[in-house]
């Protein structure tokens, strides 16, 4: 059984700036975004659109960064601490305290991405299309900050597992890293799968479709291994509010992937 390392939080410490691991996370992610959005302006069909540039990846991911910020925060207040915030409204501004919704981010993404297509007369679901490839390798950046910070741990594991681990602050017994599982299989896997497939001509819609269906069912399946909210525990059916989240989105995915393919010319 492994003992996590005990990495401190701050990177880098400049007179009275401190830069967080967690923070050069988030710039990796952005970075990634531009980067691989740059690739896919040379992908078909938006190589054939000449309305596509740079300047348009740049408004992206400034709209996108609001969106996460904002949605990650209101949808974390919303789905697992309603109540708590109804009583102290104040308290949902006080971001430095931590909680963040990955499916409250993904709602405030798909918001601003509206914002977008609106703002530039383009059809929603090519700007979702152009944009859902891009997203997995930046999920798998806050999944290693999760992981340096030794936060949102796994649930206890059998002993004997090789890659069992012991983190700072959940007791003695190990357990499984979680944050690992979900960058392997949000981050690495649902990217390469993502890409590919956007790769080869689909109905307009269908990628933005499989990236629901995608994330939906490696998030649903991680859960199994990642340790429950501790105010929350596990909901109706055994299942984690994390879980009973992915199930609209791999159902609305499936949807929307098949109303796509109806409507292929």
């Amino acid at each position: 059984m492994l003992q996590h390392p005990d990495i401190h939080p701050v990177a880098l410490q400049l007179g009275p700036l401190a830069i967080h691991w967690y923070g050069l996370t988030y710039l990796a992610a952005f970075g990634l975004f531009y980067f691989l959005g740059t690739r896919r302006l040379g992908h078909l069909p938006f190589a054939q659109l000449p309305q596509w540039t740079r300047k348009d990846i740049e408004d992206i991911l400034f709209f996108g960064v609001l969106g996460v910020v904002l949605g990650g925060r209101i949808g974390y207040c919303a789905f697992y601490k309603p109540a708590y915030y109804l009583s102290n409204p104040l308290e949902i501004l006080a971001v430095w305290q931590g909680g963040m919704s990955f499916h409250g981010g993904m709602l405030g993404v798909m918001a601003a991405m509206v914002w977008f297509a609106h703002s530039r007369q383009r059809p929603f679901l090519q700007v979702m299309d152009f944009v859902a490839p891009c997203v997995p390798t930046g999920l798998a950046a806050g999944r290693i900050g999760n992981f340096i910070n030794g936060e949102l741990w796994g649930r206890v594991a059998d002993p004997s597992l090789p890659w069992a681990m012991v983190f700072r602050g959940a007791g003695d017994l190990p357990r499984h890293p979680s944050q690992v599982y979900q960058f392997l299989l949000e981050g690495v896997l649902l990217f390469v799968l993502l890409w590919l497939y956007a790769r080869k001509p689909r109905a307009q819609g269908q990628v933005g479709a499989m990236f629901l269906m995608g994330y939906g069912l490696f998030r649903f399946i991680a859960e199994f291994f990642r340790e429950p909210d501790a105010h929350l525990g596990l909901l109706s059916l055994g299942m984690s509010m994390g879980q009973w989240l992915c199930i609209p989105m791999v159902v609305g995915g499936a949807l929307l992937w098949l109303g796509c393919e109806r409507r292929r010319p």
